[in-house]
């Protein structure tokens, strides 16, 4: 008997998309959702179908789908702080010294972080690792601003590459930030982007990684940086 000939109960079935015998991260949070809600996103979903064989209107099954991720994503963090800090821009964006930083994953053709020490990984291998992703210092990849975007790669554990790798600027909005320098909007982009895995060690993140990252944007008199949290 293979595992296609098993029987699986509901709850095995919409769990199995989370790193799962289905995994498909773009349905991984149907495993936040009760029976009853995942049951009745499938039946609507169906339904949603059928109305698109009559019209080709496909913008209903896009909206369905968003809306439950929304739902599904909406439950209470692993991680949560009762504040934050805030520190108000002293300037206006358009005279600020900018670095961009994004936690997607991307780094530059040649130049691959090899996490644990494997050549050319791919993303299905990445997503079978993610609980070593999880424990794992985060490695940081630097992106010279001037990068064209055909040389960008992308991996990720945790998330549907897909979209970034059709268009980076999904979430490492590299092309966009030179875009608005030139219109001067930014003042100035910083030489150096910089990108890491966001499925990694929090505790390792906020108590040694990021605290190193800080010291090195004071380093660099980086005024601000917009970071895009994948």
């Amino acid at each position: 008997m293979t595992e296609d000939d098993k029987s699986f109960s509901f709850e095995e079935f919409k769990n199995a998309f989370y790193y799962g015998s289905r995994s498909d991260l773009n349905f991984k949070f149907l495993k936040d959702l009760s029976p009853e809600d995942a049951a009745r996103f499938f039946q609507d979903l169906l339904w949603k179908l059928g109305d698109v064989l009559d019209d080709g209107n496909i913008d209903r099954i896009i909206e369905h789908i968003v809306s439950a991720q929304t739902k599904g994503y909406a439950g209470p963090g692993r991680f949560t702080y009762e504040d934050a800090p805030f520190t108000p821009l002293k300037k206006p964006v358009s005279q600020l010294r900018l670095a961009l930083m994004s936690s997607s994953g991307h780094f530059v053709e040649g130049d691959d972080p090899k996490p644990f020490d494997v050549d050319n990984m791919s993303q299905q291998e990445a997503e079978s690792r993610i609980t070593d992703f999880l424990r794992a210092e985060p490695q940081l990849s630097k992106i010279p601003i001037e990068t064209p975007e055909d040389r960008l790669r992308v991996r990720h554990p945790g998330v549907d590459v897909r979209g970034a790798q059709a268009d980076p600027n999904v979430n490492f909005p590299i092309a966009l930030l030179r875009e608005m320098q030139a219109e001067g909007k930014v003042a100035e982009l910083f030489s150096t982007a910089y990108s890491f895995v966001g499925a990694t060690s929090q505790i390792r993140l906020q108590k040694h990684t990021g605290p190193e990252w800080v010291r090195m944007f004071h380093e660099n008199q980086i005024e601000a940086v917009l970071m895009v949290p994948v």
